[in-house]
């Protein structure tokens, strides 16, 4: 069988890209077309990998949260691995990453198969993060302390700049990462929020104290992502992060949303403690790896 890997381009090909990554992840939010059209830039390269005309597979390199790596992905459907298809994938994405001027890849990886197939080419463990699930029934809305009021972005859209401004850019660094999050303004307006309604803020006087919310599915809209949720520095141990957590969770009792789940780093023990307290358990682990580039053991590519 002829293995050929090329590039997204088109809608439909976008369509593809997604299909593939629905079927092996569809226990996590995959963006839309339209979200991924709007993350696109220069040097972002999406591919699907063909068997014979056939789409078994897809990838994507990307940089990293912090600026400092590439981020690498390479997904074959289970029935076409062991075909070389992933390989083949990896070798275009790590040579495009060297060729953005990167020398370090970072990955990441939920199942042993995968754990083991990037470990050939000298990905090592550099942290994990644990997923976290609840179903939600019949959520009631909490009560809210006279300290600050709690709105959605839908109502005051001009509070999502400020909690940019006044609760992300502070506490990014406070993440379980090597390096802070490095977020420019477009990222958080693009990534960071899809549904304005969906999105909470705490608010003390002028000020934004907080932020959490859920990242909505089209594709399985009885599902959402708990969106990034933070609290400035000298607001936490008042129940703010709870206050907003429980406030996400009763409107999504009131759209249709049967269970939400997020991924919380592994030195995040706060977070993780004040979810369990909220009824969340415990789903799958990934693994997030990193290696230097080029990546050991890829051979260059034929020539045409």
């Amino acid at each position: 069988m002829t293995t050929s890997i090329r590039t997204v381009r088109t809608d439909a090909d976008h369509e593809a890209w997604r299909a593939v990554r629905i079927a092996i992840m569809p226990y996590e939010r995959c963006p839309s077309v339209a979200e991924l059209r709007a993350v696109d830039h220069p040097g972002r390269l999406m591919l699907l990998a063909e068997l014979d005309g056939e789409v078994v597979g897809s990838g994507v390199a990307d940089r990293s949260g912090d600026r400092e790596r590439e981020a690498l992905s390479a997904l074959v459907l289970p029935e076409f691995r062991r075909r070389g298809v992933g390989t083949a994938v990896l070798r275009v994405l790590a040579e495009h990453a060297v060729a953005q001027g990167y020398d370090m890849a970072g990955a990441s990886v939920d199942e042993e198969e995968s754990l083991r197939f990037t470990e050939r080419f000298g990905f090592v463990e550099s942290n994990r993060q644990v997923e976290q699930l609840r179903k939600i029934g019949a959520e009631p809305w909490p009560e809210l302390p006279a300290a600050y009021e709690i709105v959605s972005v839908a109502e005051r859209p001009e509070l999502w700049l400020k909690a940019y401004h006044e609760v992300a850019l502070p506490t990014f660094p406070d993440m379980d990462h090597p390096s802070a999050l490095k977020v420019s303004l477009e990222d958080w307006e693009q990534e960071w929020i899809n549904d304005p309604a969906a999105m909470f803020v705490a608010v003390a006087g002028e000020q934004v104290i907080g932020v959490a919310g859920l990242m909505l599915d089209t594709d399985k809209p009885e599902r959402a992502e708990v969106a990034y949720t933070a609290v400035r520095r000298e607001w936490r141990g008042q129940g703010v992060a709870a206050t907003l957590k429980r406030t996400s969770m009763a409107w999504a009792a009131g759209h249709g949303i049967t269970e939400i789940y997020t991924w919380t780093q592994r030195g995040n023990h706060a977070m993780r403690r004040l979810n369990e307290q909220l009824g969340f358990g415990y789903g799958l682990v990934s693994v997030s790896l990193r290696a230097p580039l080029p990546l050991a053991g890829l051979t260059p590519a034929p020539a045409p």
